[in-house]
């Protein structure tokens, strides 16, 4: 009898993550489940419990339901490490990071990989929408593996097997945005089962099959750590530090309570402790106003409302570039990319390290990353710069 293959997968308690359990078992897989602990110093308000617990609760009935065995992982050590620690730093500098990327590339992936080698388990799985593509080398054909099928097209001899990423088939909840900085390693021993299936689907099977959780709604906010007040969060390690709001002319027109709280292209108003919602005297209507410019050495932020130039940016140049299974020189010129999770897919051009956008937008952060495709190929990404 043939033994099955065994697999990983990190069971968060979501649906998406207990769909994909459900369908590497009827694939005939060897599953076991890993719940992964990376931070406990977030409660439910509600509850007054630590989240991780009660997530932890919905992973253990999933897989007692399913019948897979399931383990708990403490990784909270590494987490502060090389994922926490690193934001706070990057926010102090007045950059806005992106957690849930570094996440992924050192501690969700790499560590559950490792820890399913010293079971003696191969592959990993986890609930990400998104598709990997393996590409064989042969003078006749390069093989891929889509959606539990085998598709095949003319390639070139020689060279070595190579993994891709591509973006999911619900566009709405594509997360290769976050997975790009993953390593041929990673993507060699991962499946994301759901990664063909849209979101709506995903539910209909939970409840079809029914898991308590069909209806629950996905997990927002930091990576492991969910839905915070980012300004409490951070002045938990970063005191607040006054300071000036300019316009874009250099006037004074409000203060701050530290620029590592704002992001470029975040609102001010009222609701946001600014009194900046002024009226257009020629329509009447109320003006917006957003962060537009941040400056660490001067403490300063300076504000622009809607519609004015200082809030669009059409060039990015590119930091820590990270390609997936191509060399720099074999980037092409013409590709299109996003600067959010589920953005728009913007025409650019690459030329040296810069990207030039094909139209100028709004909301480019320094410090967040800006993902680079080709058709729904991912090639890889980088963290942007000013």
């Amino acid at each position: 009898m043939k033994q099955k293959l065994k697999v990983l997968l990190a069971l968060s308690g979501g649906v998406d993550s207990s769909v994909a359990a459900l369908l590497l078992k009827k694939k005939g897989y060897d599953v076991h489940a890993a719940f992964m602990k990376n931070w406990s110093d977030t409660k439910n308000k509600i509850t007054g419990e630590c989240a991780w617990m009660e997530e932890r609760d919905h992973a253990i009935k999933i897989a007692s339901k399913l019948e897979i065995p399931i383990i708990t992982l403490d990784f909270e050590k590494e987490y502060k490490k090389l994922v926490v620690d690193k934001m706070f730093k990057k926010y102090k500098k007045g950059i806005t990071p992106n957690p849930d990327i570094d996440c992924n590339k050192q501690i969700k992936f790499p560590m559950l990989i490792k820890e399913a080698k010293k079971r003696g388990i191969d592959l990993v799985a986890t609930g990400h929408y998104a598709k990997i593509k393996k590409k064989t080398p042969s003078s006749l054909f390069n093989f891929s593996w889509v959606g539990g099928r085998f598709s095949a097209m003319w390639g070139k001899a020689g060279g070595e097997t190579s993994f891709e990423l591509h973006r999911a088939k619900d566009e709405t909840k594509d997360q290769s945005y976050f997975l790009y900085a993953q390593s041929q390693n990673d993507l060699k021993h991962t499946l994301f089962p759901i990664g063909n299936l849209t979101k709506k689907r995903v539910r209909k099977i939970a409840k079809k099959h029914k898991f308590q959780n069909h209806d629950k709604k996905g997990t927002v906010g930091i990576c492991f750590i969910g839905k915070v007040n980012l300004k409490e969060f951070l002045s938990k390690k970063i005191k607040p530090k006054k300071g000036k709001i300019l316009d874009p002319k250099g006037k004074e027109i409000g203060i701050h309570d530290g620029i590592y709280y704002y992001t470029i292209g975040q609102r001010l108003g009222p609701r946001y402790g600014f009194d900046l919602k002024r009226q257009d005297p020629k329509t009447k209507r109320m003006i917006k106003w957003y962060v537009a410019k941040k400056d660490p050495k001067t403490n300063t932020i300076v504000a622009a409302p809607e519609g004015h130039p200082l809030n669009f940016r059409k060039e990015i140049k590119m930091t820590e570039l990270h390609l997936i299974d191509i060399k720099k020189s074999e980037l092409p010129k013409r590709v299109t990319v996003r600067i959010r999770q589920v953005g728009e897919l913007i025409p650019a051009t690459i030329k040296n390290n810069k990207i030039i956008l094909d139209k100028p937008i709004t909301g480019i952060s320094q410090g967040q990353a800006v993902v680079i495709y080709k058709k729904t190929k991912c090639l890889g990404g980088a963290v942007i710069d000013f």
